[in-house]
């Protein structure tokens, strides 16, 4: 398959998937637990050798053939990989994942590309602002969202290792360094004494260049389900805080309220609105037309806690 025009034009950017089809090659050829299926969906990334080894599998653009292979493969007892789209990984096979993965009770590691807006160059059905907040209404899912492809190796092969149901969202968006080597909650980037902001994965750096001088606490989280309660309240200082996630705006409201109830708090979400912009564009245009750009952020979150 022939790669698209907008996976052509970010390939150098994209970093994230270079490394995860690395990695799984390197992980299908030292376990031999581990099986990788594909949907088309960067099979053209992988060597000649990779593509032709017995437990890589490309079930061609086939989503809900995806998760049942996958299913299949767990209950047979390997550790499946499953790869493509965001919007073609978690929207349209989302029956098969419920059925498939949570009913079977049969763990795999879903690994998706494209995020909110990647590819939307391309068009709108690639990408998926929806996904984080759709796998979280399925129980036992752990959720990462790397910012760096150092961050993306680290929790492929550890979710490799395991037997549960693991979410990995790679995007082309990247901080300048990996924030997080592994820790088990967030990671303080800075303290302040004016709010917290909350920042997920691969927005961080946007989001300490909007923040500047604001006297913040700026907590990273590159794996939101589950959501880091202890690290919230124990850095917590004005009960003000701002959740930025690059996807569907609010999706972890309610895991801070849930933390904050007995805390009076204001609370701002940010994010991707439900209101889709239905126009071709680069990631950057797009962020910066969700407001999600250094300007958007620094103006919304200085509103919301004060210059």
């Amino acid at each position: 398959m022939m790669a698209s025009t907008c996976e052509r034009r970010f390939a150098d950017s994209d970093a994230m998937r270079e490394r995860f089809t690395a990695v799984i090659t390197d992980l299908v050829a030292e376990d031999p637990r581990i099986a990788a299926v594909f949907a088309d969906f960067s099979w053209d990334r992988l060597s000649e050798t990779a593509r032709e080894h017995p437990r890589f599998f490309n079930v061609g653009a086939r989503e809900q053939l995806l998760i049942d292979v996958a299913g299949g493969l767990a209950l047979a007892g390997l550790r499946p990989v499953a790869h493509t789209s965001a919007g073609s990984l978690a929207e349209r096979p989302f029956g098969r994942i419920r059925i498939g993965l949570n009913l079977q009770d049969v763990g795999a590691v879903l690994v998706s590309a494209g995020a909110s807006f990647d590819l939307d160059a391309d068009g709108r059905a690639l990408s998926s602002p929806a996904d984080v907040a759709l796998m979280a209404t399925l129980p036992g899912w752990r959720i990462s969202v790397p910012g760096h492809a150092d961050e993306a190796e680290i929790m492929l092969r550890e979710a490799s290792r395991g037997l549960d149901l693991e979410y990995i969202r790679l995007s082309t968006q990247t901080n300048s360094r990996p924030y997080w080597t592994g820790e088990d909650g967030f990671v303080a980037l800075r303290l302040g004494a004016g709010g917290t902001v909350v920042a997920v994965g691969p927005i961080a750096d946007t989001v300490l260049a909007a923040v500047g001088d604001l006297d913040v606490t700026v907590l990273y989280a590159p794996r939101i389900r589950p959501f880091d309660r202890e690290t919230l309240l124990a850095t917590l200082s004005v009960p003000d805080v701002v959740l930025v996630e690059p996807y569907l705006t609010g999706t972890s409201a309610a895991e801070v309220s849930q933390t904050l109830a007995d805390v009076p708090h204001r609370l701002l979400c940010l994010g991707v609105a439900a209101r889709e912009v239905r126009r071709y564009g680069t990631p950057e245009e797009h962020a910066a037309a969700y407001g999600l750009d250094v300007t958007g952020l620094r103006s919304r979150i200085t509103a919301f806690i004060g210059g």
